[in-house]
């Protein structure tokens, strides 16, 4: 195991190429210019197995050890942007406007190039790492589409790791846990089907905006009052929309959602009772409702003897006291899922420093960090694949 001194002379370079893909920021699938960076850098360190194309704009590459046969493990890193327009004020802010790296994807991308052209050139491993750069892991679920395209067996892929970004977690420490580490993601779409007319008259009207603000109070008592308080549930109303004039009562209104949940039985109780609560009190007051549930992104759920890989590899690079192998559960979601429901592994958080939060206009990848994930790959893979 190597200490993160070891990786500390790639940083200048590797935050250019960082900076560069943060100037250029592209969504979902259509990462033409990305994927035309990344894959000339892997061929800029001599790795030859290089294919591309794979769930349209995402990238696989091989890197063969020296020290004999072996597994093959996987490593990702997701390089999508978001549709924000950005607010960071940095020297490489985004030059495409309405979009940037908003989520470090950047700095996840730069990193696993940093950690492939320093494997390239050592290979003090045995057996066979396999580089994943994956396409719309924002919007679009790339990493199953990845795994639907069959890159787990394609590339003998047995073990597969991923890594995230932390805002407010210093610069140099790691958190992790065994199991659920991630929510898992559903989203709604409800519309109250109410009897628009005049704003004068509502006695004549059936409002369906008082009885979609009842419905928005009213999942809320699903969260307080129907699931066990021991266990991690979230639905929001993040959206709603009804008329467009003053004196009109309008005939629906909309109200869009998210859940999050770590438990498993959680979607099918979210999915009827949501439908339940907003049919009870929409049809209290003569009205009804129309329902569409989607089921997106499983729970990311870690296994345990590559969590212990990923701690010790963590370790070793700095320290005991700077890993927390015992974080609790986040609900965000994240589409990694699908490579862990595919393969055992594990996905890890790297300090990000005091910088705004992800999905925020001033976000920015802290690029102190960049040595610490290069180096956390580099340990990773002569951990795993040691002789």
């Amino acid at each position: 195991m190597r200490g993160v001194e070891a990786f500390k002379e790639l940083t200048e370079e590797v935050a250019e190429w960082r900076h560069y893909l943060h100037e250029h920021p592209e969504l979902e699938y259509a990462l033409y210019n990305t994927a035309t960076f990344v894959a000339e850098k892997l061929a800029s360190f001599g790795i030859n197995h290089i294919e591309t194309g794979i769930a349209e704009t995402g990238i696989v590459a091989l890197i063969q050890g020296e020290l004999g046969d072996g597994p093959t493990i996987g490593l990702r890193a997701d390089m999508d942007a978001l549709p924000i327009m950005e607010a960071s004020n940095k020297p490489w802010s985004s030059k495409v406007p309405g979009k940037m790296h908003g989520c470090g994807h950047d700095g996840h991308t730069a990193m696993l190039l940093g950690a492939a052209k320093y494997l390239a050139n050592t290979r003090n491993f045995k057996g066979t790492v396999a580089l994943i750069f994956q396409p719309a892991e924002e919007d679009g679920r790339g990493g199953e589409k990845m795994v639907q395209e069959g890159i787990m067996e394609r590339f003998g892929v047995s073990r597969v790791f991923g890594m995230h970004n932390y805002p407010g977690l210093e610069v140099g420490k790691f958190m992790i846990c065994s199991g659920p580490i991630q929510g898992g993601l559903d989203d709604f779409d409800l519309i109250v089907k109410g009897k628009g007319g005049h704003a004068s008259t509502p006695h004549h009207n059936i409002d369906p905006i008082v009885i979609g603000a009842q419905i928005i109070v009213g999942l809320q008592a699903l969260v307080s009052r129907c699931v066990d308080p021991r266990e991690a549930f979230v639905i929001s109303v993040t959206k709603m929309h009804a008329g467009d004039a003053y004196n009109i009562i309008p005939q629906n209104a909309e109200i869009s959602g998210t859940v999050r949940y770590i438990e498993p039985h959680l979607p099918k109780f979210a999915e009827k009772a949501i439908l339940q609560v907003a049919q009870g009190i929409a049809r209290g007051f003569g009205a009804d409702v129309d329902f569409d549930y989607r089921r997106l992104e499983p729970i990311t759920v870690n296994h345990e003897a590559e969590t212990r890989l990923a701690v010790e590899a963590a370790r070793g690079l700095v320290g005991a006291k700077a890993v927390d192998d015992r974080m609790k559960p986040g609900m965000g979601a994240e589409d990694f899922a699908y490579m862990l429901q595919a393969r055992p592994g594990a996905y890890i958080f790297l300090g990000n420093g005091a910088t705004a939060s992800v999905h925020n206009p001033a976000y920015d990848f802290d690029d102190d960090a960049l040595p610490y994930g290069i180096g956390y790959w580099v340990n990773l893979v002569e951990g795993a694949l040691a002789a």
